[in-house]
């Protein structure tokens, strides 16, 4: 999965706003401001989680923008989708719909499994998780593991597990 500049500003836009739920509305100026998100992105983005209907805003001197929910009912998920559809599409197609010639067959369960394990993170991280900086126990494990940190470049050679042979792996 390819995490754009813009899911990661409509992230961080919703976990400010999140900070700042209980004062109500707030400009989207400072929400750029406190998370260094161009003004000009950041408007485009509002708006479009405002249609998702995961910000509410308000016209005038006390307008603003706020989130639509408690930051504790909206999930990761939830904004990804909101910005940029489904978390998992192949080619515009959901995985279940795809068909493939008998020797990648496999590949259809392969994207299957990958939308549940895409899930089973950014459906269960919320924004108030995000915004008080505490990930649930599950998600915390997996970030615990040294190899979660290690970017593994196209061409290294690594050792299969379970097969013994080496293969390339990014």
């Amino acid at each position: 999965m390819r995490i754009t500049a813009k899911i990661d500003y409509a992230v961080r836009a919703c976990v400010e706003l999140a900070v700042a739920y209980d004062e109500g509305f707030v400009t989207a100026e400072r929400v750029g401001k406190a998370q260094h998100i161009p003004g000009s992105f950041l408007l485009g983005i509002l708006n479009q989680l405002r249609r998702s209907g995961l910000v509410e805003s308000r016209r005038g001197a006390e307008g603003g923008f706020r989130l639509a929910a408690a930051p504790a009912r909206i999930a990761v998920a939830d904004v990804i989708r909101a910005i940029d559809g489904p978390l998992a599409n192949i080619a515009g197609v959901q995985p279940e719909d795809t068909s493939y010639a008998e020797s990648a067959a496999a590949l259809q369960q392969t994207w299957v499994a990958l939308r549940v394990a895409m899930r089973s993170v950014l459906e269960n991280v919320t924004i108030a998780h995000l915004a008080s900086g505490t990930l649930p126990d599950d998600v915390a494990h997996l970030v615990g593991d040294s190899e979660a940190w290690v970017t593994r470049p196209f061409g290294d050679e690594v050792e299969l597990r379970g097969g013994g042979e080496d293969a390339r792996r990014g």
